[in-house]
């Protein structure tokens, strides 16, 4: 299997999060590249910075993660992934739907489903990564063991992590406080320390809610110079979720692959 893509796949799982945005954000570029269109950037709400830098610290930020892991047991929210591609300069049309994180025991579980008319579904659980695609009628499933290290580092960077988990697998900075919509983040840059996962993936960073100790945004950053920009919205903790939300749901016939 091509070593880009995995690591695609897995930044999907762990990460909301994060799904196959890579592979298909790639192709949509190229095809827009080949046709000779550009898409403009999309308007974003800036992130401000704010005018007294002194009123957090990274120690703060960190402790506020602990703090929410330690009594995490659910999370949904509704999600923005916009891929940027740096060859032509463009933001890409955002990929859009809900997410769902769930701890239990020592394993967090993930679901996600896109709006229409994409309408994939993607869960995370037991080790296995398994996307359904309604336009190929296909599911396809991907045992996530082989790369336990590369998965447990991108968990830490969803919902209900600590601080002290996202320090085993990174160098972490505090860049400051900003702004997104009307909550005053923590952001930190994430350097990771696996040379396997720096490979693909040099920085990554996280815009933090000091109050509930979770991601606003996240930006996860690639060799070459693309990039995805994560944003997150009508965030729900600890609130009871469905059982069926973990578990693919296709519209007839499929056919299932297993990678």
């Amino acid at each position: 299997m091509n070593p880009k893509r995995t690591m695609d796949r897995i930044w999907i799982a762990a990460f909301a999060l994060t799904i196959l945005v890579a592979a298909h954000a790639q192709t949509a570029a190229a095809a827009k590249e080949k046709r000779g269109k550009k898409t403009e950037p999309a308007a974003k709400t800036p992130a401000v910075k704010s005018s007294d830098p002194k009123t957090g610290s990274l120690d703060q930020v960190l402790h506020s993660m602990d703090e929410n892991a330690a009594k995490f047991r659910t999370a949904q929210a509704d999600f923005a992934w916009t891929p940027y591609n740096a060859v032509i300069n463009s933001l890409d049309t955002p990929d859009k739907g809900r997410i769902y994180f769930r701890k239990t025991g020592n394993e967090i579980q993930m679901a996600a489903r896109f709006q229409p008319p994409d309408g994939r579904e993607i869960t995370f659980t037991g080790g296995k990564l398994q996307v359904y695609q309604p336009t190929t009628r296909e599911v396809n499933v991907y045992d996530a063991a082989a790369h336990k290290a590369e998965v447990e580092t991108f968990l830490v960077l969803g919902f209900g992590s600590s601080g002290e988990d996202l320090r085993k697998s990174f160098d972490v900075k505090y860049l400051g406080q900003e702004k997104i919509g009307d909550v005053e983040t923590g952001h930190l840059q994430l350097t990771p320390l696996a040379d396997n996962v720096k490979r693909n993936f040099p920085r990554i960073d996280l815009w933090i809610d000091p109050q509930r100790g979770l991601s606003l945004r996240q930006q996860l950053f690639q060799t070459g110079g693309d990039y995805r920009l994560a944003d997150y919205s009508n965030i729900r903790l600890n609130d009871k979720v469905s059982e069926s939300v973990f578990k693919i749901k296709p519209a007839g016939p499929t056919k299932t692959v297993t990678h």
